[in-house]
C-alpha cells in the first residue's frame, strides 16, 4: 500500500491488519478498519474483547506487533524509508500521535492545576504556543464545555462530571483531527453522565472531528453514532448503522450481548 497523493480520499484512520498481542493472549487479531474523515463511531463489546487497546495503539500507548496503522492519509506506527515501510522512529510517532486526542475514563488531570492550567500546559510545552495563545484557546475551549466560570478550579473543586468536561477541552486544546473517548462516563455518578454526553454531541454536531467511542451507553451510541462496531474476542463480530445493529443484530453473540445489556438498564 502507497501513501496517497490525495489524502483526501483516504479514511482518516484506517487498521489495516493489526495484530496487539501479550503473551500467548492475542487481544486484537488481523483488525481490518477505515473509519471515515468526520464519522462518529461506536465500539461496543464484553469485557477484555479489546475495545480500549483499539484507542490505545491509536494514542500510541500500546505498541501493535503486526499491520499498519494510519491516521490523516499516511502511516503513524510506521514512516517510509527507502521506498518501503519500516517502524516509525519516536519522532515520527509523536508528530503523526499529535493528531489524535484522548480522553479517558478517570479524567487524568493534574491535581496542582486549575483547569484553565490543565488546558494551557501541552499546547505551550508541546505545540509552542505562548501563554497568552494558549489562554485564549483555553478559555474558548471552556466555554464551549460550559465552564467558562470554573477556569481558575482546581480539579478537586469540580465534580466528575466538570472534570471530565475539563479534559475533553484539554483534549481539544491540542487541535486534533481525530478524538478517541474511552468508557468517559463510567466513572461518574448516573446524573452526571447527561452533561459529559451532552458535551460530546455538541461536538459531533457543531466541529468535523473524526470521533471513536468505547462505551456501554448503548443509547448514546444509537443516538450519536454513524456506525456501531461490536468486538469480541479480539475482533469485530459485527458492525453497521445503530438502527440496524440494535433492531436486529445479524451475530448470535451480537444478540446476546445486547440482551444482556439491554436487561441490565
Amino acid at each position: 500500500m502507497n501513501t496517497a497523493n490525495d489524502a483526501t480520499e483516504q479514511p482518516m484512520v484506517r487498521f489495516d491488519g493489526v495484530t496487539k498481542s501479550y503473551g500467548a493472549l492475542t487481544v486484537l487479531d488481523d483488525l481490518r478498519l477505515d473509519i471515515g474523515r468526520g464519522e462518529k463511531v461506536a465500539i461496543i463489546g464484553p469485557s477484555g474483547s479489546g475495545k480500549t487497546t483499539v484507542l490505545r495503539m491509536l494514542m500510541t500507548l500500546e505498541r501493535i506487533n503486526d499491520g499498519v496503522i494510519w491516521v490523516d492519509g499516511e502511516p503513524m506506527t510506521h514512516m517510509e524509508k527507502g521506498g518501503r515501510l519500516v517502524p516509525a522512529d519516536p519522532r515520527h510517532l509523536r508528530r503523526v500521535r499529535a493528531k489524535v486526542g484522548m480522553v479517558f475514563q478517570h479524567f487524568n488531570l493534574f491535581p496542582h492545576m486549575t483547569a484553565l492550567g490543565n488546558c494551557i500546559e501541552a499546547p505551550i510545552t508541546v505545540l509552542g504556543l505562548s501563554r497568552r495563545e494558549a489562554e485564549e484557546r483555553a478559555a474558548e475551549l471552556l466555554d464551549l464545555v460550559g465552564l467558562a466560570d470554573k477556569k481558575e478550579h482546581y480539579p478537586a473543586q469540580l465534580s466528575g462530571g466538570q472534570q471530565q468536561r475539563v479534559a475533553i477541552a484539554r483534549a481539544l486544546a491540542m487541535r486534533p483531527k481525530v478524538m478517541l473517548f474511552d468508557e468517559v462516563t463510567s466513572a461518574l455518578d448516573p446524573e452526571l453522565c447527561g452533561e459529559v454526553l451532552q458535551v460530546i454531541r455538541k461536538l459531533g454536531s457543531e466541529h468535523d472531528l473524526t470521533m471513536l467511542m468505547v462505551t456501554h451507553q448503548m443509547g448514546f451510541a444509537k443516538e450519536f453514532a454513524d456506525r456501531v462496531c461490536f468486538f469480541y474476542q479480539g475482533k469485530i463480530c459485527e458492525q453497521g448503522n445503530p438502527q440496524d445493529m440494535f433492531a436486529a443484530p445479524q451475530n448470535e453473540r451480537t444478540r446476546q450481548f445486547l440482551r444482556a445489556v439491554m436487561d441490565s438498564v
